[in-house]
């Protein structure tokens, strides 16, 4: 039973913090002593970590602690990290959520404190529970992966409003999908076109101007089309000079995110190859970005013992309820982290893109009634064993690729 956790021996010193902005509470325990002093409110800074090492030195537990921190977003980095480096292989990490699932089993769920929350931290480090703390390089990925993440956001928002701006100085220069040429901003004509349209305040431009400004390569007959398309719009509006300012505005902005997010991907393909998530590029339509993102999230591979509670971590796998002869399923739970779920789902749209077996698998789904979504929801189970295997054993046979279980 892989499900049952070794316990916290009673003679082990038991740590369990609880982080804030500024100060983190502590308590010092033991299963044979019980609470070792007052709880203590150290801060955040150097002379903390120094309080709380002298603390477990005059503590009289021999033997090294066995330290529990609840990860709070960025609020627990700084003590883990240091942490990790004085006592290392001592720290276990809990997300919010078993924190408060402690506080309900101890009967205080709806009463939040400091003290409570160690006191569940405690409890849980007794039973064994708590991951190790990610290797440094694991660290990095998962910090870069997060932060390339908000920057697409923030291009996605940015986007938007170039197009909004664009459509109130060149009424109807470029139209929806399904009603004419779309004008798709990331492409050289989509730049050149922003360019012209924020350099002669919405006047039609010449193909000329339109291919001296596009940064990749564009055609003489897309210049051409767009020069004549623009001459057939109506004027542009009275405070057009303000509209085009804010326009370069936006357009140098938008140019900013995206090299930042071209740097964040050079980033990744550096920390990637010091991890085993490398191996996943080798599959067909994965490449540096999605394998950093869902290695960013899984490794260590070693903390899911099979694919079935990866898959499950993700929030894919269907709810079950079973008791007797009487087995429900309901809908996927969606518990674990967004993120998570939504790399691999990314790695099995591309596999499904890319791999005869799972074009295969997919048209069967969909010949059998699944709806799109549906389909890469179980095409993701397939993928999650995949990945898992590639992971655990840095190799797997090509030939399996050509036919899925």
């Amino acid at each position: 039973m892989n499900l049952l956790r070794r316990e916290v021996p009673a003679a082990s010193l038991v740590v369990a913090v609880d982080p804030g902005k500024a100060f983190n509470r502590v308590w010092l325990t033991s299963g044979e002593r019980g609470l070792i002093g007052e709880p203590v409110t150290l801060p955040v800074l150097r002379e903390g970590i120094d309080e709380l090492e002298r603390l477990i030195a005059a503590s009289g537990v021999g033997g090294a602690p066995v330290i529990g921190l609840e990860a709070t977003g960025s609020l627990h980095r700084a003590w883990a990290a240091e942490i990790e480096r004085r006592w290392p292989g001592s720290l276990r990490l809990f997300a919010p959520s078993e924190t408060t699932a402690a506080r309900t089993q101890l009967g205080s769920r709806r009463f939040k404190t400091d003290d409570r929350d160690c006191a569940a931290l405690v409890w849980l480090l007794r039973q064994g529970a708590g991951r190790p703390a990610e290797p440094d390089v694991v660290a990095a990925m998962l910090g870069g992966v997060r932060h390339r993440a908000q920057l697409v956001d923030a291009r996605r928002v940015l986007q938007q409003r170039l197009h909004d701006q664009l459509n109130a100085l060149c009424p109807g220069l470029s139209a929806p999908p399904g009603h004419g040429r779309a004008l798709k901003i990331a492409s050289p004509t989509g730049q050149a076109v922003l360019a012209c349209a924020a350099a002669f305040d919405g006047r039609p431009p010449t193909p000329r101007s339109l291919l001296a400004r596009a940064p990749g390569r564009m055609s003489q007959a897309t210049a051409a089309f767009w020069a004549a398309r623009w001459k057939r719009l109506l004027d542009p509006p009275a405070d057009a000079s303000l509209r085009a300012g804010r326009l370069a505005g936006d357009l140098a902005r938008w140019r900013g995110l995206q090299a930042d997010i071209d740097l964040a991907e050079q980033q990744f393909a550096g920390l990637l190859a010091q991890t085993a998530g490398q191996i996943l590029t080798t599959l067909p339509g994965v490449a540096v970005v999605r394998a950093a993102e869902f290695s960013a999230y899984t490794l260590p591979i070693g903390r899911w013992p099979t694919p079935e509670h990866l898959y499950s971590a993700t929030g894919l796998a269907t709810a079950t309820y079973q008791s007797s002869t009487i087995t429900r399923r309901g809908r996927i739970s969606r518990q674990g982290l967004p993120e998570h779920r939504n790399a691999l789902m990314g790695i099995a749209w591309g596999l499904s893109l890319n791999s005869d077996a799972f074009k295969a698998r997919n048209a069967e789904y969909r010949a059998r009634g699944f709806r799109p979504i549906q389909a890469r929801v179980a095409l993701a189970r397939h993928a999650c064993r995949l990945t898992w295997r590639l992971l655990q054993t840095q190799y797997f046979p090509r030939a399996t690729l050509r036919r899925l279980r």
